[in-house]
């Protein structure tokens, strides 16, 4: 087995005009000013608790009251504006004819993440899809990926690559001991794929296919 790991938000898919929307209503709610769709590119990728305490900041007593309206929002919402980016559903159905098994693991909320996949890759079935359980570590800790070896009924030696557009997917490689595969496309952009030192840095999913058929 060839285990891929892929990011989801920011790799598989554009998600951030449905994210900074939920997220905006919810801070209108609450008294608290809007935030520009490009400032979510640097606060999205550590989870939702985290994401509410970087749009909220300094009004650290309305996070509660974010949170709470922002999970509800967003649950309802998040398939909105959401999108494959270009060619990625095909490099996924390559990606299975060149015999990788595909997983998808985000620091998304589990239900979110299922409800995601199935709007955005209707015709495609990943082998394993994991978001946060409550009381789960968030990646770049391990313990997502524990939990979908377990599904896979697989072994870390079967891990092949991380895919994803921030230093916290490449953390999240090296915590596993595997290669990191950059997505330049993504939120973060390629100089901070660099700077955390990532493996190898894919510009596009063509060049996706091309890095990994050349590992």
């Amino acid at each position: 087995m060839r285990i891929l790991i892929f990011d989801l938000d920011g790799t598989l898919v554009n998600s951030l005009p449905d994210i900074a929307g939920a997220m905006n209503h919810s801070l209108t709610a609450c008294g608290l000013p809007p935030h520009p769709l490009e400032a979510y590119r640097l606060m999205v990728g550590n989870g939702a608790v985290k994401l509410t305490e970087r749009a909220c900041a300094p009004h650290r007593e309305k996070e509660a009251e974010v949170y709470r309206r922002y999970r509800a929002r967003y649950s309802r919402h998040l398939a909105e504006l959401t999108h494959p980016y270009p060619g990625i559903a095909e490099a996924l159905r390559a990606l299975r004819a060149m015999g990788f098994t595909t997983a998808v693991i985000s620091n998304k909320n589990q239900a979110d993440v299922e409800q995601v996949l199935s709007h955005c890759f209707p015709d495609f079935a990943f082998d394993a899809a994991v978001g946060l359980l409550e009381g789960e570590a968030l990646k770049p800790d391990p313990a997502p990926a524990k939990r979908m070896l377990r599904i896979l009924h697989a072994d870390p030696t079967d891990l092949f690559a991380v895919i994803g557009d921030s230093a916290v997917d490449v953390r999240f490689a090296k915590a596993l001991n595997v290669p990191s595969i950059g997505c330049a496309w993504g939120f973060r952009g390629q100089a901070e794929l660099q700077d955390a030192g990532a493996d190898r840095i894919a510009q596009d999913a063509d060049a996706l296919l091309t890095v990994l058929s050349q590992m």
